[in-house]
C-alpha cells in the first residue's frame, strides 16, 4: 500500500518538477541554472503563457504533494529496513541489479526530499549548487524507480490483492497477526507480538500526511487559508494594503535602495535603438490591467490585479517587432540570483505580459518591485523581475 501510494505521488512530483525546469526557459540567454545538463534537457520546449494558472498548479502540486509524501516515504523506508541491510548483497545477477536500483532509489529519494525541503525553506546549506544537483538527482532517481517498478510491481500488486483492504481496516490490534515468513527476508524470523495494527499504521501515516498537507496547502490556495501555511517560508511575510501578498525577497536583502528607485530612476529600453523612460513617461503610455497569478518555485502563489505597459508596446517603441523579439530584463538588485531573466518572443507578444507599475489600484511597494516590475502569465516568479532598470529586446532567430 505504501509503495503504491509513493508510486503515484512520486510520478506527480517528478513530472511537475521537470515541467518547472522547462518553465525556466533555460535555452534563453542567461536563464540556464544547469549549464552542464548535457542530454538531460532533451525534453525542453517553449513554455506557453496559457493557461495562466498552469505553473501555479504544477509547482504547487510539486511542493505540496512532495511534503505530503514525507510521512509515507519514512514509513516505507521503515518497513523495508531489513531488506536494506540484507547479507550477502546479492545471490544472482538479477538480485544484484535489483539491489543496485534499491541503493539508487533510496539514496535518490532521500537526497531529493532533503535538498528540496531545505530549498523551499530557503535554508541554503549546500556545498554545491542546488539546481544541477536536484536535476541530476531527479534523473538518477527516475531511472532507479523505473527499474524497481519493473522488478517489483507484480509482487506489490499480488501482495495488495492477497488481503482485503476493508477487512484489514476493521481488524484491531487483538486480531493482528504477523506475516508468514517470506523468501525476500522482509518478515522477522521470530517477530515480537504486534504493538500496532495495520489499520493503525495506515491511520498514523495517513494522519501525518494530512497534517503536512494542511500546514502547507494554504500557500498555494492563498486567500484565507494562507495563514494556515505554517510550513511555508513565505506563509507569514506580506506587504500592506493593496500590496498585501507574499514578498519573496525584500529590496534591502538584495541591495536595492529607495534612493535609486526615486525620481532619478530611468528605464533603459534597448532594441534597434536605445532610449530612457521615466516612470512618468511610462504612466503616460497606454496602460492595461489584468488579474494574473504569480507563483514561486517554493510552492506559494497568489493572484493579484496588475496595471502597466505591455511589453509588446515597449518592443515596438524600441523598434523591434513583437512576435519576433524576446527580451532580457535586468534588475537593480546587486546580490543574489536572478538579477536578470530572459523571456521568449511568445511571452513578450502576449498582450497580458506587462511592465507593471501598479497592483490592486495602488503603486507597487518597494519590496514588490517599485518603480516597475515584470508580470508575465504562467511564468515562474523569479522571471517576473522586480526593480527593472533595463529591457534589452532581441530578435529571435528561427
Amino acid at each position: 500500500m505504501l509503495g503504491l501510494v509513493l508510486l503515484v505521488g512520486l510520478v506527480i512530483v517528478a513530472v511537475t518538477g521537470l515541467l518547472s525546469y522547462a518553465a525556466y526557459e533555460p535555452r534563453l540567454p542567461g536563464n540556464d541554472t544547469t549549464p552542464t545538463k548535457g542530454l538531460l534537457g532533451f525534453y525542453l520546449f517553449d513554455w506557453p503563457t496559457n493557461p495562466v494558472w498552469m505553473y501555479r498548479l504544477t509547482q504547487g502540486a510539486h511542493v505540496i504533494v512532495g511534503l505530503t509524501l514525507v510521512p509515507v516515504l519514512l514509513a516505507k523506508l521503515w518497513s523495508v529496513i531489513p531488506k536494506l541491510f540484507a547479507w550477502p548483497p546479492a545471490r544472482s545477477i538479477a538480485e544484484a541489479v535489483e539491489r543496485a536500483s534499491l541503493v539508487l532509489l533510496v539514496g535518490g529519494a532521500v537526497f531529493q526530499f532533503v535538498t528540496g525541503i531545505l530549498n523551499i525553506q530557503v535554508f541554503y546549506v549546500f556545498p554545491f549548487s542546488f539546481y544541477p544537483a536536484h536535476l541530476y538527482g531527479a534523473w538518477i532517481f527516475l531511472v532507479a524507480l523505473v527499474v524497481h517498478v519493473v522488478v517489483r510491481l507484480p509482487k506489490a500488486i499480488g501482495a495488495v490483492r492477497s488481503r482485503d483492504l476493508r477487512r484489514e481496516l476493521r481488524t484491531g490490534l487483538a486480531g493482528t497477526r504477523p506475516e508468514p515468513p517470506d523468501p525476500d527476508g522482509l518478515v522477522a524470523a521470530k517477530p515480537a507480538p504486534p504493538t500496532m495494527s495495520r489499520r493503525g499504521l495506515l491511520a498514523f501515516v495517513g494522519g501525518g500526511s494530512v497534517m503536512m498537507f494542511g500546514l502547507s496547502v494554504g500557500q498555494t490556495v492563498d486567500g484565507p487559508l494562507r495563514r494556515t501555511a505554517l510550513l511555508a517560508p513565505r506563509g507569514r511575510e506580506y506587504g500592506t494594503g493593496p500590496n498585501d501578498f507574499q514578498i519573496n525577497k525584500t529590496a534591502a536583502s538584495l541591495g536595492v535602495t529607495a534612493a535609486e528607485t526615486g525620481a532619478q530612476w530611468r528605464l533603459a529600453v534597448a532594441g534597434a535603438g536605445r532610449l530612457h523612460l521615466s516612470r512618468e513617461d511610462l504612466l503616460a503610455m497606454p496602460l492595461h490591467t489584468y488579474a494574473l497569478p504569480i507563483a514561486c518555485v517554493e510552492g506559494w502563489s497568489t493572484e493579484q490585479i496588475w496595471t502597466g505597459v505591455r511589453l509588446a508596446d515597449l518592443a515596438r517603441l524600441a523598434g523591434v517587432p513583437p512576435g519576433s523579439a524576446g527580451v532580457t530584463a535586468r534588475s537593480l538588485q546587486r546580490v543574489g540570483y536572478f538579477g536578470q531573466a530572459s523571456l521568449s518572443a511568445g511571452q513578450v507578444a502576449d498582450p497580458r505580459s506587462l511592465l507593471a507599475l501598479r497592483v490592486n489600484g495602488a503603486d507597487l511597494s518597494l519590496d514588490h518591485g517599485y518603480p516597475a516590475r515584470i508580470i508575465v502569465p504562467n511564468a515562474p516568479g523569479v522571471h517576473n523581475t522586480k526593480w527593472v532598470r533595463e529591457l534589452d529586446f532581441r530578435v529571435e532567430r528561427p
